[in-house]
């Protein structure tokens, strides 16, 4: 864990996910795809059915956020994450899709943490109520996918310099829990 703020840039890479570790503070550029409750949920009912996905999800990142209308001038409105545990229930799911990283707040059940090691993925957190500030860090917002869910509408970001921290890493490091980070 270092105090020093790492560039990274999407999709990952195993590689990048493996050299990172609970506590690392992370700038993100490229890609991320907003993902909430019910585009989980229904990414889920599709794989159950065998329907092809609107995109693909290997080595994406999802953001767990539901943004708010653009005002004039921005691309997206206020763009808070929400809290991680509410996709809990989906994440093995958007896992064996590939997924790489996910970016929330708050802690994930412990399933979730050891899963991350088996798909070599990472969660990271970034700061509840500072969704204004956040979105200054999204240069472009366009829908993706799911638009009839109106703020739960998959949306695909184009981030700069987006301000992380690896909550739970794909080695068992778990900044909520202490006694799991590696030395």
């Amino acid at each position: 864990m270092t105090g020093e703020w790492r560039n990274i840039e999407t999709p990952l890479t195993e590689e990048i996910v493996d050299s990172l570790a609970a506590g690392d503070h992370v700038l993100m550029s490229g890609t991320l795809y907003t993902a909430r409750d019910q585009a989980h949920r229904r990414i889920a009912e599709m794989t159950a059915r065998g329907e092809a996905l609107p995109f693909d999800l290997a080595g994406q990142v999802i953001y767990y956020t539901g943004p708010s209308p653009a005002p004039p001038g921005r691309p997206i409105g206020s763009a808070g994450p929400t809290t991680s545990s509410r996709m809990d229930p989906f994440t093995d799911v958007m896992l064996q899709l590939g997924i790489r990283g996910m970016i929330g707040k708050g802690r994930r059940v412990r399933y979730v943490r050891e899963i991350l090691s088996w798909y070599r993925a990472v969660y990271f957190a970034t700061y509840g109520g500072a969704g204004a500030y956040l979105a200054m860090r999204i240069r472009e917002a366009e829908v993706a996918a799911f638009e009839d869910l109106g703020p739960e509408a998959m949306y695909r970001l184009r981030v700069e310099e987006f301000p992380l921290i690896v909550a739970s890493d794909a080695h068992g490091g778990d900044l909520y829990e202490p006694d799991m980070q590696r030395p």
